[in-house]
This record gives C-alpha cells, structure tokens and sequence, in this order.
C-alpha cells in the first residue's frame, strides 16, 4: 500500500489567530478587519501588511480590490505549492494619513517544493477615491 503526499498546506488563519502581517494582533481585530471591509487600511504600509496577509489566506477578492484601477490584473491565481513564512517590513516614504502616496518595502518569506525563499520589493501606493491602493513595484 502507498501513501501519496500532497504539499504542505497553510496552516488555516481564524479571527483569533496571530495576524500574519507580524504586527502582534489576532487576524479578526487587525488584516481581517480591511479583508472583510470592516475598516480601510489607514497608511500604505498597514495597507501592504493587510496584502500581504491576503496572500497568506488567498484572498483574491481583497488584493484586486486594493490595486488600482490602471494595473489591476483582471484576475488572481494563487500557487498552492507556496506557504507563506513570515514578512519584514524593510522602510517606508510617506504613505500616511497626510500623503497621497507612499513606497514601502519588504521581504516576504516563503517556502516552495521543500526550499525557504523570499520576494523582496519596493511597492508603490496612492490615494484612489480616498482609499490606499497598490499601484506597483519600483524599479
């Protein structure tokens, strides 16, 4: 008899679970709270925290909905052979409640096929209808 195995799944994120953003905060009360549309991410980086955590708990809907209007992709894919690690977030320029835009940039860690990596990336925001939204990444 043989045993197939599958990729190793992400562990499921509840309201109470440590938000994967890394700010310390249960997931409901922090980056759930902009996925469900209960609050609007009031700088750019707790904007590109809350994406991040989307990716984390696939999300799609979210993630179009905070990229704006001129490079939003018209869809999402998500590879579920990658699981999530943990985020760093690395500096920041503007993106606060008096800006219209900010970068910020991070490292987001991963693991693939068995192997740790990560992305690292300096994003781009704006004010879209008063809102933060992902516009791209610099350079």
């Amino acid at each position: 008899m043989s045993r197939r195995t599958s990729p190793r799944r992400q562990p499921a994120i509840t309201a109470t679970s440590p938000c994967p953003c890394g700010l310390g905060a249960p997931y409901g009360e922090c980056c759930g709270s902009f996925h469900q549309g209960r609050a609007a991410a009031p700088t750019a980086e707790r904007l590109m925290r809350s994406r991040y955590s989307a990716f984390v708990v696939h999300d799609a809907a979210y993630l179009l909905r905070t990229w704006h209007s001129t490079t939003r992709p018209p869809g999402l894919d998500f590879d579920p052979g990658i699981t999530w690690t943990g985020l760093d977030v690395l500096g920041a320029t503007g993106g606060s409640a008096f800006h219209q835009e900010g970068t910020v940039e991070f490292r987001a860690h991963y693991r693939v096929g068995g192997e740790a990596d990560s992305q690292h990336e300096l994003s781009r925001f704006v004010r879209e209808d008063g809102q933060w939204v992902y516009v791209d990444a610099v350079g």
